[in-house]
């Protein structure tokens, strides 16, 4: 039954207009608002992830959306002029470097927030 059915990812918010602004405005995303603060944003793949409100969000302990890029360092410097801040998680402080960029094991990635506190990232593919 689910064999052939489209999924859609999703996440909660705690301020869906803030989250609008922030993947449409600061991100360059497109964004569809919908009823009852539902944001859809609309990803290069074809395939849209689901923003809800959520009066108790908690953001998760782990990276909700990653965007893969093919030059992290030029992604990370365009979105640092966007406002963007680039996280330093404990632990990984040793193998990233001033641009935010995490260096060791696993594809070259960085991290940041969403205003809910959502973690997402950049990440290298140099075929994206």
């Amino acid at each position: 039954m689910l064999r052939d059915s489209t999924t859609m990812s999703g996440f909660s918010v705690d301020d869906p207009e803030a989250a609008r602004t922030f993947y449409e405005d600061t991100l360059g995303l497109r964004v569809e608002a919908g009823d009852g603060g539902f944001l859809r944003l609309k990803v290069a793949d074809g395939r849209d992830v689901l923003v809800y409100p959520a009066p108790q969000h908690r953001p998760g302990s782990y990276t909700v959306l990653n965007f893969e890029v093919p030059d992290i360092e030029a992604a990370v410097r365009d979105l640092t002029a966007r406002g963007v801040v680039f996280e330093k998680y404990a632990g990984t402080e040793m193998a990233t470097d001033d641009l935010g960029v995490f260096r060791k094991g696993g594809p070259l990635i960085a991290w940041f927030t969403d205003p809910a506190g959502n973690v997402l990232s950049v990440l290298e593919q140099p075929d994206a």
